[in-house]
């Protein structure tokens, strides 16, 4: 009985120092609530807190100020073969689609090319002025009258153009196996020492074998030389074009053009594209195998030797005579390019040079996988941006750095995007609809006959007849040389410009 008072006592004293059951159960909900509030807090915190800033948002990406300008949307490119030209095409292929402008893209890869343009050569062009269009920039044979129709009043034009020597050697790498002047020669030199020999006027392709920019610019590249038809060119060429850059001078040329277009700084700093392996590695047969094309001739392949371009001095000059039509205006306006660079100032051309290239390397070691160097394209793990392959030649590309965030990620993947599928991509933002121009995902659409005829590759699409040279089949409507329906209100139109091309 003693032991149950005091026992009743003790759970007294106790209820009366530690408080009534229910204030306990209280404060256990007060602690249980705060504790989930700072866990919710903290979440909260960390998802509200600001990423860490993109390289693409940082103040360099503007560069030196252009004082008071507007940038040019209204763009016109003259895309010249062979004159780092393929690197120009994705400076605008970006400017454009990260303002959201409509670019003039061609039904297949290329706008008409080797015929000159023709306006309907664009796709979703209705007639001048009905849809406005902002960048035109990829291969034509330059018709003014025709850009025209497309292109805005305020167009500004401008072009590249590179020394023929050095575009002669590119030229023979790429096209080796599609022009016949240089299939028939053993080596560039042995082209040089005796153009006439290999070269026919009239084949196919031939164009790529003389006087390549005269050609592109719309002129007749077979014409014989003379002082007065050069200079009369030159001058057709200045009366349109409000800037022609030089390859060679790469750097100093994009600095020139940004300041023209009041474009920011990294609008114009490039990765190096469509660029091809200057040399094999390693030795042997072994090495020849891998670093040059193949040819599958009764069920085996073949390595194919690299080009020779080795060139003497005699050569050289040789190879400018063979070109003077195009000398003439890489040197005339070479001297008009430093004529610019003078008038924009020496020092401050070096010192915006150099802020470009510690940009263009700052870039590349935030994108670019082993320090930006360009690998072969089977060694390129996403197949999405392996560069597509010509002729006897590697077509180099790049890859990218793992671990990037979404945003870092897709302004990379647009520097070194290569150029079939950065169109590809764009014609499918332009035109979402249009499925029947367009492959499966992760495909490339569907070349046209120029196209095919031009890369050298013709595979059967599935269901498809025979076609014959001409590119069409034997049930079709009648289609123009690249395999593009002739609209009824232009075939008279196709039949006058084979009959008749302009000059430019």
């Amino acid at each position: 009985m003693l032991l149950k008072r005091r026992a009743r006592m003790l759970r007294g004293l106790v209820r009366g120092w530690l408080g009534p059951r229910w204030m306990w159960k209280a404060l256990l909900l007060f602690v249980a609530i705060a504790f989930a509030g700072q866990l919710l807090g903290i979440i909260f915190s960390k998802s509200t807190q600001p990423a860490a800033r993109s390289i693409f948002s940082s103040p360099d990406a503007q560069g030196p100020s252009l004082g008071p300008c507007r940038p040019h949307t209204h763009i016109m490119f003259l895309k010249t073969h062979k004159t780092a030209s393929s690197t120009v095409l994705n400076m605008l292929y970006r400017f454009g689609e990260e303002r959201s402008l409509r670019f003039a893209l061609p039904l297949g890869y290329q706008l008409g090319y080797p015929l000159p343009f023709n306006a309907h050569r664009v796709k979703g062009y209705r007639g001048p002025r009905v849809v406005e269009f902002h960048i035109m920039a990829n291969h034509m044979r330059f018709h003014k009258t025709e850009v025209e129709k497309v292109m805005p009043a305020d167009t500004f034009y401008f072009s590249i153009i590179r020394d023929p020597v050095a575009l002669a050697e590119s030229s023979f790498a790429y096209y080796k196996e599609v022009a016949p002047a240089f299939r028939k020669a053993k080596g560039l030199g042995d082209f040089a020492d005796d153009p006439g020999k290999y070269y026919d006027p009239r084949a196919r392709n031939n164009h790529y074998a003389r006087n390549l920019l005269w050609f592109d610019f719309g002129m007749d590249n077979n014409a014989n030389f003379s002082a007065v038809l050069a200079r009369h060119g030159e001058a057709v060429v200045r009366q349109t074009f409000k800037l022609i850059l030089v390859s060679e001078f790469f750097d100093q040329s994009m600095i020139l053009l940004r300041h023209a277009l009041c474009w920011p700084l990294d609008a114009v700093v490039s990765f190096s594209l469509n660029a091809r392996q200057q040399k094999q590695d390693g030795a042997g047969v072994g090495a020849l195998a891998d670093g040059w094309s193949e040819k599958v001739r009764g069920g085996r392949s073949q390595a194919k030797a690299p080009p020779n371009l080795v060139l003497t001095e005699q050569q050289r000059e040789k190879l400018r005579q063979w070109n003077a039509l195009d000398w003439h205006l890489y040197q005339a306006f070479n001297r008009t390019f430093w004529r610019e660079v003078a008038a924009f100032g020496k020092a401050r051309m070096e010192r915006e040079v150099a802020l470009l290239r510690s940009r263009r390397e700052a870039l590349a070691g935030v994108c670019l996988r082993d320090g930006g160097k360009p690998v072969e394209a089977h060694r390129i793990r996403d197949k999405t941006i392996r560069p597509f392959q010509i002729g006897l030649v590697k077509i180099l590309g790049y890859e990218l750095q793992p671990g990037l965030d979404n945003g870092t990620r897709t302004a990379c993947l647009r520097m070194i995007r290569p150029e079939i599928q950065y169109k590809d991509a764009l014609d499918a933002k332009q035109f979402p609809q249009a499925q029947s121009l367009h492959a499966p995902p992760g495909q490339q659409s569907p070349m046209l006959a120029s196209d095919r005829s031009f890369f050298k590759q013709d595979p059967p699409r599935t269901g498809e007849k025979g076609r014959d040279p001409g590119g069409r089949t034997g049930d079709e409507e009648p289609r123009d040389w690249d395999g593009s329906r002739l609209l009824s209100r232009n075939r008279n139109e196709s039949v006058v410009r084979r009959k008749k091309r302009p000059t430019i």
